[in-house]
């Protein structure tokens, strides 16, 4: 026989699934018996599990519904789905979801065994991309889950960073106290006061490598205006590689942040949806609106993404008039 606290988390991982059990269907799959289930069952309501008893002749235990609940117990294939969900919510379109999948992300890889983490990356490394989507830089978990952790700890973090070639820093190592992690079109970055550089950077989550928390704890400091989002944000727009479009699309609100919302700001207009869009790649712009099949008109554009925007347009009239030829 299993000993009490094994016994009890297996009871709790069985009552989890939120059906229906009764006290011989428990006592069979914990090899024990109908009084010890009781007991069992007795040790989780102290614990502040809400168990609910159903007498009668169909009656049995079951795990109440709502209510704030101590720690899940998860098996296998729970933990590895729990993860992959994780990992794709946060790089979602759905407003605040994606910091806080980064959040729950970080707790569950800290106490994720090696066995589960290398099948959650199995997983992710056989799944299919949908069209449009390796347009995203992909961000590793891991690198996710320890800058996360040192944001919430504040522990100083050191990583390699290679910037672009059009910022004129050469690659190295950054110390760096990290405040917040934010996603900004279809980019992760890293909010850090640089200890060497003495002032906030802002940090691309795909040109970072080789992240190592270090032991030193800091006071977080005061960020320039308060809004992390707000600041990072603004760093982005007075980047060089960086091109901010606005554009009306005569389109459902809705429907035009279900398709393309993740990766840009869209709101609503009079004439349907006002989308916002940052971005280093000015042909995804073409891309983006092309597949929202409705009309659009630009309110804000620069120069040279029109110049690029009306070369795409030559050549598929060019292409199209051949076709039809």
């Amino acid at each position: 026989m299993a000993d009490t606290t094994t016994r009890t988390l297996k009871l709790l991982a069985l009552l989890q699934a939120h059906r229906l059990w009764s006290a011989i269907e428990l006592a069979d799959r914990l090899e024990t018996t109908e009084r010890t289930v009781r007991r069992d069952v007795e040790r989780l309501r102290e614990l502040g599990y809400p168990v609910e008893s159903v007498r009668g002749s169909g009656g049995g235990y079951q795990l109440a519904p709502g209510g704030s609940l101590p720690p899940l117990v998860v098996d296998e294939e729970e933990a590895v789905a729990i993860v992959s969900a994780l990992r794709t919510a946060a790089h979602g379109s759905a407003a605040g979801l994606a910091e806080a999948s980064v959040r729950a992300l970080a707790k569950v890889m800290q106490v994720l065994p090696p066995k589960l983490r290398r099948r959650t990356d199995a997983l992710r490394a056989m799944s299919v991309l949908l069209p449009g989507e390796q347009q995203a830089p992909t961000v590793d978990a891991e690198t996710l889950t320890t800058l996360a952790l040192a944001c919430r700890d504040a522990t100083e973090l050191t990583f390699h960073y290679d910037p672009a070639a059009r910022a004129g820093s050469a690659p190295g190592v950054r110390r760096t106290e990290p405040l917040r992690l934010v996603p900004v079109g279809r980019r992760w970055y890293l909010l850090a006061y640089d200890l060497d550089r003495q002032d906030w950077r802002t940090f691309r989550l795909d040109r970072l490598a080789d992240a190592r928390p270090q032991k030193r704890r800091f006071a977080p400091r005061t960020l320039p205006g308060g809004d992390p989002a707000a600041y990072v944000r603004a760093s982005l727009r007075g980047g060089r590689d960086q091109h901010s479009v606005r554009v009306v699309v005569h389109a459902e609100p809705g429907v035009v942040r279900e398709r393309i919302g993740r990766w840009s700001e869209v709101a609503e207009h009079d004439d349907g949806a006002l989308v916002t869009m940052q971005t280093d790649d000015s042909g995804w712009i073409a891309l983006a609106l092309g597949g929202l099949d409705a009309d659009y008109e630009f309110v804000d554009v620069p120069p040279e993404v029109l110049r690029e925007l009306r070369g795409r347009n030559a050549r598929e009239a060019r292409a199209l008039y051949l076709a039809e030829r």
